[in-house]
């Protein structure tokens, strides 16, 4: 099966926003229940989402909310949020912008 540019283009960009999706979710999910950060998966969870984080970490001035112990991490909320809209409108752009193949609309 070949694939046309089109659904390259859509592949890479549903691998990456699912990716990013999935890190920030565990990363929510570790800080909301108090993930002990010297442990080495809760760790190499942190490193690796803080580049994706660090846009909007002067949007929120507090890093996390403690509501009786747990931790609500609103940036990593909003990050979420911006990159998925974000994969839309890429989706979007490359749907009306790469050309269709001929006699298929």
């Amino acid at each position: 099966m070949r694939f046309t540019h089109r659904q390259g283009v859509a592949s890479l960009v549903h691998f990456f926003v699912s990716v990013a999706e999935l890190l920030l979710l565990l990363r929510v999910a570790l800080r909301f229940f108090n993930g002990n950060p010297d442990a080495s998966f809760v760790h190499w969870v942190y490193t690796s989402t803080s580049t994706l984080l660090e846009p909007f970490r002067a949007i929120f001035p507090s890093a996390g909310v403690v509501h009786r112990g747990w931790v609500i991490d609103y940036p990593a909320l909003f990050a979420m949020a911006v990159y998925a809209l974000a994969g839309y409108l890429v989706l979007g752009l490359v749907d009306r912008w790469v050309a269709r193949p001929s006699g298929r609309r």
